[in-house]
């Protein structure tokens, strides 16, 4: 989330009037996030949240990421809903771009997150997996492993700005992972962005997750990956150290649910290395590529470099959890 299209009140009551929601009482920007812009809505006293969807998000990807909702949301998965507007569309256009309204999601983000919370969310991302297997929706992963090394040429030249030893530390580590990438795991439709922010608790309860634009077809293990990457790495940025018993807490959650095969088990190593890398590279493009006048929080590329190390350095699955 974040603000790159700037809408006044005439704007966003132009955008209501599409739709039988009620009239507007208060609209904000909201500044979290990267890729979108987005809108607090409340109308009629309830709350709403605007997409208006930017230049990274292909448009003939949006009718898959609305689906992908609106069905999570039919099996009983606590998700955004998409709400349908007067021409009976979730997404609608406006000066030239696409957009959507979604129910809002009670609950907020936790920056600091217990082995409960971790444990928890790992089963409802083993839930999603499950409830999504099938599925008859289609998306490949345009920032799989297949993308990185075009990412990379985008930004070599660069990135030494940022941090001095950056392009031979990324050059080693996509060498490793191109080298060991596996090709033939369990695989389905995964959300691929859980950090922190996209993940809700009420009352220390879980109570849903959003942001689902990146979510695509992938490794399941690609997402206990990313999770690792995103929620078990504690400390300051230059002393970050992975939290063994939030990942086995994570794990225990997930397993509750799905089993891990061996093979899964054996690659969680160069995923995890992978998903390090993938958020390294796009977190440089997008420091290295500021949009003039957005309202957005950068996210430092820093803090994946000791995330990267761990990886690199750790032997197998038992020194993720045992």
């Amino acid at each position: 989330m974040a603000v790159y299209t700037k809408y006044h009140q005439k704007n966003i009551e132009e955008i209501l009037s599409k739709y039988d929601l009620g009239k507007l009482d208060t609209f904000e920007g909201i500044k979290e996030g990267i890729e979108n812009t987005n809108y607090f809505l409340s109308v009629n006293k309830t709350k709403f949240i605007l997409t208006v969807y930017e230049k990274r998000v292909k448009s003939e990807d949006l009718p898959f990421f609305s689906e992908l909702m609106s069905s999570l949301n039919k099996a009983n998965f606590k998700c955004p809903v998409p709400i349908v507007n007067r021409e009976n569309n979730t997404l609608a256009d406006y000066q030239g771009k696409k957009l959507m309204i979604v129910s809002f999601l009670e609950g907020k983000a936790k920056q600091s997150l217990s082995p409960n919370n971790c444990k928890s969310i790992g089963s409802e991302a083993a839930k999603l997996h499950d409830i999504t297997k099938n599925f008859k929706l289609k998306r490949k992963n345009d920032l799989s492993v297949k993308s990185w090394r075009r990412l990379f040429n985008a930004i070599k030249d660069k990135c030494s700005d940022i941090h001095k030893d950056l392009p031979k530390l990324i050059e080693e580590n996509l060498h490793d992972v191109e080298k060991n990438w596996p090709n033939n795991l369990p695989k389905g439709i995964i959300h691929a962005d859980l950090f922190h922010d996209n993940i809700f608790f009420l009352e220390d309860q879980f109570s849903g997750i959003i942001d689902f634009y990146f979510s695509c077809e992938d490794f399941f293990a690609l997402e206990i990956a990313i999770c690792f990457n995103a929620l078990c790495f504690d400390g300051s940025k230059d002393n970050l150290s992975f939290n063994v018993t939030k990942a086995k807490s994570f794990i225990d959650g997930y397993t509750s649910i799905r089993q891990l095969n061996d093979q899964e088990k054996k690659n969680i190593k160069v995923l995890s290395q992978g998903a390090a890398l993938r958020f390294l590279l796009t977190r440089v493009f997008d420091a290295l590529n500021k949009v003039e006048g957005a309202i957005v929080k950068t996210k430092d590329p820093v803090e994946y470099l000791k995330r990267l190390e761990f990886h690199k350095n750790s032997k197998n699955f038992e020194d993720y959890f045992f």
